[in-house]
């Protein structure tokens, strides 16, 4: 008996020594199955196809993916030890083969680049007329592309696609590798920030990684201008693209001679506030010549001090710089924007609508502080920015008023939405009252119309949060009392209640309120 028992311990033990090899051989196989891997900085993988869904963990650029199913945008993966759902547009294929030798050239304004090879798919960025991408591969009418690290989906039927000339290849290996827009740049434009802090970033997008900061008074080369972005030469031979809202340009030529540059070369400064002066010299103590509204264009042609030169009628004038917006001729942003609103937008995207995201305070307004120190300016901002991007997924055109820890004038941030006439403008902000148990969230509307969509996107946040809804309600703030626009003001609760300040800081509540806000936002305007 004893015998037999060591018997069978020999023969489970040689079965075990055997199929230990062969496990390890199935685990090498299934490491081996990875066929997508991660081209976001960060990607978050969730329990569900959507962005309404908990996430299981956070993945890292380049980490690979096995996929198991699709759905929509969203693939169902396995990463290490989890399983869960990504979105396709953060992911690439490890078996792609880019073509190094064609580029693919932009022949239109603002060509969508898409995560799909179909007109439906969610946009990624858009491409200006003269910009070059690497050709990755051709499906059909679609080519996919890598344009400064985005990969999506292009049509063919607006680019031409090029063989790269070995030699040319060579003679630029050397070079600084910038990418700069084709579009007319004048030699001599500067530009020069107006703010304490600006992020200068890789690519014309505020999802796109931060590069550098760049400081008030400083001045730098213009390389090229992509609708409310300009690209700077930064960092030696370095390029980058900052916020053109939070600085000006200047050229040399236009301050020496005023004939020798045509009006359609000249830049033009946007009026921001009522009542504002037109002076005979650059100082506060000249003569008034003037007074004009919000929203006036004239183009400039020159500078002084802290002044613009600007042509009104058959004189010129001065106008204090801190009381202007300037654009350039050639940025074509506005123009491109009234175009896109001519096309049809399909139902369930926002493609074609520009939407203004206005991170409340900032800078020395530091809005209201929390029980627990919360600054309402810090998460205001980080709410912005999520939604921000949501709304990019979307196909819409976003403009926010502030990126940054930046003092931005209340009237500016009217200004820009009458700038751009935007379709929906939208303010973030936190509540704070000296009864600590005041809770909830609240929507404001100022005009008539813009009750309706304030309207929508309470009953969005309802469905998202589990704050206490105290409704949609009618406020006198100057963002919608002065706003043209349709417009509205959220209060996503009380920084003053010590128990819902814990709630309302942690980026799951900003994943779900900015949801809500989202849903809210494309339901008013598939029912409009």
């Amino acid at each position: 008996m004893r015998t037999k028992l060591l018997n069978i311990s020999i023969i489970y033990i040689l079965v075990l020594m055997i199929a230990i090899p062969n496990m390890n051989n199935v685990q090498t196989a299934l490491a081996d199955t990875s066929d997508l891997k991660v081209t976001g900085m960060i990607l978050h993988l969730r329990e569900g196809p959507g962005l309404s869904y908990p996430i299981i963990t956070t993945l890292d650029e380049g980490d690979q993916l096995t996929s198991i199913s699709r759905e929509g945008d969203w693939i169902q993966v396995k990463a290490g030890d989890n399983e869960g759902w990504v979105a396709s547009w953060l992911t690439a294929s490890i078996n792609d083969k880019q073509t190094i030798d064609k580029t693919l050239i932009s022949q239109v304004d603002r060509l969508n680049i898409r995560t799909e090879p179909d007109i439906s798919s969610a946009v990624l960025g858009q491409l200006s007329i003269g910009n070059q991408a690497k050709l990755i591969e051709k499906n059909g009418e679609w080519a996919k592309i890598d344009w400064n690290g985005l990969v999506g989906w292009v049509s063919t039927d607006y680019v031409t696609i090029n063989d790269l000339p070995e030699k040319k290849v060579k003679a630029e290996a050397d070079e600084p590798k910038v990418e700069v827009s084709t579009k007319k740049i004048n030699k001599d434009t500067t530009f020069t920030v107006l703010v304490d802090a600006l992020n200068v970033r890789q690519t014309p997008d505020l999802n796109a990684k931060k590069i550098g900061t760049i400081s008030n008074g400083q001045a730098f080369k213009v390389l090229a201008q992509e609708h409310n972005w300009v690209q700077i030469q930064y960092n030696d031979n370095k390029a980058g693209w900052v916020y053109s809202f939070y600085g000006t340009f200047s050229n040399i030529e236009k301050k020496t001679s005023k004939s020798t540059s045509s009006s359609s070369e000249l830049e033009s400064v946007t009026i921001i506030y009522n009542g504002t002066n037109l002076r005979t010299d650059a100082t506060t103590v000249a003569d008034v010549v003037a007074r004009v509204d919000a929203g006036e264009t004239y183009p400039i042609v020159g500078a002084k001090n802290d002044f613009y030169e600007i042509q009104v009628d058959d004189k010129t004038a001065f106008v204090a710089n801190w009381v202007v917006t300037t654009t350039s001729s050639s940025n074509k942003a506005t123009t491109a924007i009234k175009k896109d609103k001519s096309k049809p937008r399909k139902k369930g995207t926002l493609n074609g609508l520009t939407i203004v995201v206005d991170a409340g305070h900032g800078g020395n307004d530091h809005g209201t502080t929390g029980q627990r120190g919360t600054e309402e300016k810090e998460i205001t901002l980080k709410t912005a920015s999520l939604l921000a991007s949501k709304l990019s997924a979307a196909g819409a055109n976003v403009v926010m008023t502030r990126e940054s820890d930046e003092y931005v004038a209340l009237r500016k941030r009217v200004s820009i939405a009458h700038q751009y006439e935007a379709d929906a403008f939208i303010s973030i902000h936190y509540d704070a009252t000296e009864d600590s148990s005041v809770n909830g969230f609240t929507s404001y509307y100022m005009n008539s119309n813009q009750q309706g969509l304030a309207d929508a996107i309470n009953n969005g946040l309802s469905n998202k949060i589990d704050l206490k809804n105290r409704g949609t309600q009618q406020g006198n703030y100057l963002v919608l009392r002065e706003n043209r626009q349709q417009a509205a003001l959220i209060e996503l609760g009380y920084l003053s209640n010590g128990s819902e300040e814990r709630v309302i800081t942690t980026a799951k509540f900003r994943e779900q309120a900015t949801l809500g806000i989202y849903q809210g936002i494309l339901n008013y305007f598939n029912e409009n």
